[in-house]
């Protein structure tokens, strides 16, 4: 919907509490002046619904919180992949995962200095791939208490994370 409006600066309010497939699906992909992201009050998501919505948006620092606990397919998947002025990542108290849901969320963002907890015990295939990956300010890992494990699930989770200290 507002993908490569290099001028946006404010989102409009996003009130939907339940989410179609692709819904909202790169809506602000590419909005170099977004600041700060809308309100996203979904409890019900579907699959790939919130994926690449703010791919690139270089100028975000605020992401949205994430109150979701059961994940659809996809639906996190790269949506603050290149937020580079992106410094606190949401809350991700998720525990119940499906495949892809969060693969890339945080790629190429470098200004990331914390990862969220990532409480979940059961694993997706490539739930964390790349998760974190080119986030080169990230200091600290984050705990992995999962012990049901998927395909490829940590895939390059951290890869090129340059500053990393404490796995």
């Amino acid at each position: 919907m507002f993908t490569y409006c290099t001028s946006l600066e404010d989102a409009p309010a996003l009130p939907a509490t339940t989410m179609g497939d692709l819904c909202y699906s790169g809506m602000f992909s590419g909005c170099k002046k977004l600041t700060d992201a809308p309100a996203l009050p979904a409890t019900t998501l579907e699959t790939y619904c919130y994926a690449f919505m703010f791919q690139n948006c270089t100028s975000l620092v605020n992401a949205p919180e994430l109150p979701v606990t059961t994940l659809a397919e996809g639906c996190y998947q790269r949506m603050f992949d290149g937020c580079t002025s992106l410094v606190n990542a949401p809350a991700l108290p998720a525990t119940t995962l499906a495949d892809n849901c969060y693969r890339r969320m945080f790629d190429g963002c470098t200004s990331l200095k914390e990862a969220p907890a990532l409480p979940a015990t059961t694993l997706a295939n490539k739930c964390y791939a790349s998760m974190f990956r080119n986030c080169t300010s990230l200091e600290d890992a984050p705990a992995l208490p999962a012990t049901t494990l998927a395909e490829y699930c940590y895939g390059s989770m951290f890869s090129n994370c340059t500053s990393l200290v404490n796995a």
